[in-house]
């Protein structure tokens, strides 16, 4: 199975996950509180340079940021059709910025870290009875974890319909995709209760 951690020497490796988490939180707080468009780009600059830092060949950090890029281009035209240029240039920075960091962020921060980190700070909640604490834990991980298994499959689906002449659109592959992607959710969650993860389950 693929994962989205990297193993590395980098400064960002060596950074507790905490930190790294609080981090990020911070500056999207602070990116979404500006519109100044070179602020934003000096952001872009600033986390591009600490993603692109991680030791990563060139191709494979590419490769790992196209689906969000995509998004990113799509939420952008979106706002271009609707509001000023402005705006859409600020929500193109804005996400860029925050798309570098948080790849940082995930491909030097193992799925067990961050685990026990959402985790720990789910405890509160769990306090006052809203939500299990590992339950919600266990499922960013999980979420994390399985993001690059749902991409290769899509790929595989994409290459599997031209091998057999079929157009590929995405319309076609994601009926394919989805009900692969809820057995595997089931097998999980069959897997998840057979090893007693979450004994509160009746």
């Amino acid at each position: 199975m693929q994962s989205l951690y990297v193993e590395g020497e980098s400064f960002m490796h060596r950074l507790p996950a905490r930190a790294k988490l609080a981090v990020l939180a911070i500056l999207g707080v602070i990116l979404f509180m500006t519109r100044d468009i070179a602020l934003l780009s000096l952001a872009v600059l600033a986390t591009a340079a600490v993603y692109f830092r991680l030791g990563i060949p060139l191709a494979q950090a590419l490769d790992r940021l196209k689906p969000v890029l995509l998004t990113i281009a799509i939420v952008a035209l979106f706002s271009l059709a609707f509001n000023p240029w402005h705006g859409a240039v600020v929500a193109l920075l804005r996400l860029t910025s925050l798309m570098f960091f948080a790849a940082a962020v995930t491909a030097t921060t193992t799925i067990a870290e961050f685990i026990d980190e959402i985790t720990l700070l789910a405890r509160p909640l769990e306090r006052i009875g809203l939500v299990q604490a590992n339950d919600v834990g266990l499922a960013v991980g999980l979420v994390v974890r399985f993001v690059p298994e749902i991409l290769g499959r899509y790929q595989a689906i994409k290459e599997a319909h031209a091998a057999r002449g079929i157009k590929v659109r995405p319309v076609t592959l994601l009926a394919p995709l989805i009900i692969l992607t809820l057995r595997d959710a089931d097998n999980i969650a069959a897997a998840i209760d057979a090893r007693g993860i979450r004994r509160h389950v009746s």
